[in-house]
């Protein structure tokens, strides 16, 4: 079921699949909602699935009063409040486990617990930061088409991308058309997120990492070096993936994620 509200002037559209246990996936940088659409063929039916397009990607307008993440983080806990959602589980996606981070901060009240789906609670390193602006005068000069072009294939291992040039170009043709000023606007929001691992810290409640063992945005060792933060840690390894777990290794993901959840059912 299809739903949109009001986020500071601008629609904001999102998904409920499902019912039972809620919990928010949150999708990351130049994706939207139908990302998720492999992980949750057969757990649709076990689940309540809040599926936000960020403002600024699919179906949701583009707002240019967002700066921050935790500007991101207040149009997801708006779409909570317009769902009447006491507490649920949250599990972002590379940037979505960004902004998962500060809505956690906000608003721990809200979690029954964190995922966090290739991502990685520590700030931008200068030589990142100075590649996101490099991204931003990119997308400025040539527009998002090239650069969607050029940055689908990096966040697949080598092995999937010659096994399934098909699934590479299913992405690329999907976000060819993608709002220019959203990838500038949450290229420069990453850049400036200060580091998170203090929310690791005061989180009490369970905490899922999944990460791939050939991811180039987040390596593994980034990955793993925040894991022992929490109180409570699960800890899953993806091999021989990259970033893009949903589709590289959705058999796997689908076991990792369904049984977090049902320890935080029992």
């Amino acid at each position: 079921m299809t739903r949109s509200i009001s986020f500071r002037g601008k629609r904001l559209e999102y998904e409920i699949r499902g019912t039972g246990l809620p919990v928010m996936l949150v999708h990351g940088f130049m994706e939207d909602r139908r990302i998720w659409d492999p992980l949750l063929k057969g757990l649709e039916k076990n689940y309540r699935w809040i599926l936000p397009d960020l403002p600024g990607s699919g179906l949701s307008e583009f707002n240019n009063s967002l700066t921050t993440l935790d500007d991101f983080a207040q149009a997801l806990i708006a779409v909570v409040e317009q769902e009447k959602i006491p507490e649920m589980v949250l599990i972002g996606h590379s940037m979505g486990g960004y902004i998962s981070l500060m809505l956690a901060e906000k608003y721990p009240e809200r979690l029954l617990a964190l995922g966090l789906f290739h991502s990685s609670s520590y700030p931008d390193s200068p030589e990142k930061q100075e590649a996101r602006e490099k991204n931003i005068r990119f997308i400025e000069k040539y527009g998002s088409a090239l650069f969607i072009e050029q940055a689908i294939p990096g966040l697949y291992s080598d092995g999937f991308a010659k096994q399934n040039p098909e699934e590479i170009l299913k992405q690329i043709d999907r976000y060819a058309n993608f709002f220019s000023d959203s990838l500038v606007q949450y290229l420069s929001a990453m850049k400036i997120r200060p580091a998170t691992t203090r929310i690791l810290a005061s989180f009490i409640r369970p905490i899922l990492f999944i990460m791939g063992e050939l991811d180039k945005a987040v390596p593994i060792q980034d990955a793993l070096a925040q894991c022992h933060i929490p109180q409570i840690s699960y800890i899953q390894i993806l091999p021989h993936t990259a970033h893009m777990g949903m589709i590289e290794d959705t058999p796997l993901c689908q076991a990792f994620i369904d049984a977090f959840l049902q320890q935080i059912l029992s």
